[in-house]
């Protein structure tokens, strides 16, 4: 089945932002005086930042205040989120073959925009985070990106890295293609791709 809807995660997929993470989550701890360590924050993203404070255990009272000390760290530490090879051209690519392209991702709408406009990256539709309870793996935007282009789910394929991603992708019964090269740790996957540029060799059936 020929796909005309491709749908991408950010992190993780199209960008390296790692070490912003890093960097920022250091400031956090710093700053708000929180145990949690990078590596048990790390294992949980893709999933909207609430949540990932609730599965840390991090107190309630304390969530808004490190989502703003967080937020704020990433835009400090900008210039550290790189973008993955031919991430920019494989867009193009997928656009001048008459493909639809989506973004899907739980990081907050400012940063994404400032994300996109750094790396010159277009979309026709970026869906980020409405409320905490139509986030991934929540289907409800991926269902309506779906619906506003009049695409049927057979057409669309989502393209991600983290164990959120293959479940917001079975929720909304499209394929999920897994980015081996990412952040996640999924194994015997029916599509999966080392790098980028291998989204155009997928056979789909």
């Amino acid at each position: 089945m020929e796909k005309k809807f491709y749908v991408f995660d950010l992190d993780g997929v199209l960008i390296d932002s790692k070490k912003n993470m890093s960097l920022s989550w250091k400031q956090v701890r710093e700053e708000i005086g929180i145990k949690q360590k990078f590596k048990d924050y790390f294992q949980e993203i893709g999933k909207p930042f609430d949540v990932i404070l609730r599965n840390l255990g991090v107190k309630r009272n304390l969530h808004l205040k490190i989502e703003k000390e967080y937020s704020k760290a990433s835009i400090k530490n900008f210039s550290e989120i790189k973008l993955y090879p031919k991430s920019r051209f494989i867009l193009q690519k997928l656009k001048k073959k008459g493909k639809i392209l989506g973004l899907l991702t739980s990081k907050d709408k400012k940063r994404v925009l400032k994300i996109l406009k750094k790396f010159n990256l277009k979309f026709d539709i970026v869906l980020c985070p409405i409320n905490k309870s139509l986030c991934k793996p929540n289907p409800y935007q991926l269902n309506l990106a779906v619906k506003k282009f009049n695409i049927k789910k057979t057409e669309t394929v989502y393209i991600g890295d983290m164990p959120v991603d293959k479940l917001t992708a079975k929720k909304s019964s499209i394929d999920f293609v897994y980015c081996k090269y990412g952040y996640g740790n999924l194994v015997k996957q029916k599509y999966s791709i080392n790098n980028i540029s291998k989204i155009l060799r997928i056979k789909f059936n």
